[in-house]
């Protein structure tokens, strides 16, 4: 006990950034990695990059946590290739696999660690027929193996659905998905409920309207608060739904908390980090803290603004909940930032000490660098993680 408690509050020395070659016909997607150790003075320097195969694998979703089998799954989503890294030399990682379609399904998004140690991945589609039908679960092994599939498209469940991202709760035997469209070709407003032991299909649930009457749409992602079995939902329309009776016969949805959206943005990755929720809104240039001790009631304690033409989207938490990396669009296209994070507090403020040299911008720009794969020119970084304390 005292080893994993020691090891809760160290710091992560490493950062991967899953990236994209802004270039897509002449450098290759990689993952590349960060030194973030404050006191090595080198924080924020580039240490490596790992160019993986292909060209135009649109790299997206990262896990959002490593744990200790030292593999880190990837998707290149418009690619339908997900890659799989080694990192379990932290400054070192390689390539050791990667997959494509998942039986009959394709398009891999997200990626979780089921209690066995294997992965949880929602794919978003499957053919049928001339048509395309809603794709499903499948639980693979750490190194890609499929051990076992189940299908989103069954009799009744809305056509247009499309798996996103997943949640699993063993407490309760349940695993949440959301149903978000990533080719955005149509917008529903569902999660579905599966049972964990069987991956069976339970529940599909509609969200309910919120005062302005599209909050329900495009669910994005679950995730579970520090009791292990209250669940949260955001959407990209800025909605976040409590879930009530995931265990029962008969589980709903009800809207606890809502932000504005601006044109042509939308709320994206949360966090949790004990009793505070931590979130992107884009229509704020901001990442925000909300105090979920009472989960029907979330309380904003803290809002980090960043500046006016930042979209944050993707966020993820170091394990010891001190930092936070933050990614996303417009001018954070080509940057990625770390925000501090008090967790007795829930306060967010800038890291200011992680900025490359001879700049005084906090973030790492992934622009005007020839990168030690031997790429030249700009990155899309996405995905990002944390390395595990050691």
């Amino acid at each position: 006990m005292a080893t994993a408690q020691k090891s809760a509050r160290a710091s992560s020395d490493y950062l991967y950034l899953w990236t994209a070659s802004l270039d897509t016909m002449a450098g290759p997607d990689y993952l590349a990695v960060l030194d973030v150790r404050p006191a090595a003075g080198r924080y924020g320097r580039l240490v490596t990059t790992v160019p993986v195969p292909g060209r135009a694998n649109f790299p997206h979703h990262t896990e959002h946590e490593l744990g200790t089998d030292g593999t880190l799954f990837t998707n290149g989503f418009k690619g339908g290739q997900s890659f799989i890294f080694d990192v379990s030399k932290p400054a070192a990682p390689r390539v050791v696999g990667h997959f494509g379609d998942v039986g009959t399904m394709m398009h891999p998004h997200s990626f979780l660690r089921l209690p066995n140690g294997n992965r949880l991945a929602t794919l978003q589609m499957q053919h049928d027929g001339d048509a395309m039908a809603p794709g499903g679960l499948a639980e693979l092994t750490p190194s890609g193996r499929i051990v076992r599939t189940s299908s989103a498209n069954l009799p009744g469940v809305d056509r247009r659905i499309r798996p996103y991202s997943a949640l699993i709760l063993p407490k309760v035997d349940r695993i949440v998905t959301t149903t978000s469209d990533m080719n955005k070709a149509d917008s529903t407003r569902f999660i579905q409920l599966w049972r964990l032991r069987d991956l069976k299909l339970l529940h599909t649930i509609e969200l309910p309207d919120g005062p302005r009457g599209d909050e329900g749409f495009n669910s994005a992602e679950p995730r579970v608060l520090a009791d292990g079995k209250t669940v949260l939902v955001s959407t990209f329309n800025c909605g976040i739904y409590l879930l009530e009776g995931v265990a029962s016969g008969a589980p709903g949805a009800r809207l606890v908390h809502s932000f504005p959206r601006k044109e042509g943005t939308n709320c994206a990755v949360p966090t949790v980090a004990g009793r505070y929720y931590l979130i992107t809104v884009p229509a704020w240039s901001a990442i925000v803290s909300l105090d979920v001790s009472d989960p029907a009631h979330p309380r904003e304690v803290s809002r980090l603004t960043l500046g006016p033409d930042d979209v944050p989207h993707w966020i993820s938490i170091e394990p010891n909940l001190a930092r936070v990396v933050l990614t996303g669009y417009k001018a954070l296209r080509t940057r990625v930032i770390i925000a501090r994070f008090d967790a007795s507090t829930g306060a967010l403020s800038m890291d200011e000490r992680f900025h490359e040299d001879g700049s005084t911008e906090p973030g790492f720009r992934f622009e005007n660098k020839a990168w030690p794969h031997g790429a030249t020119g700009a990155g899309i970084p996405h995905g990002a993680v944390f390395s595990r304390p050691r």
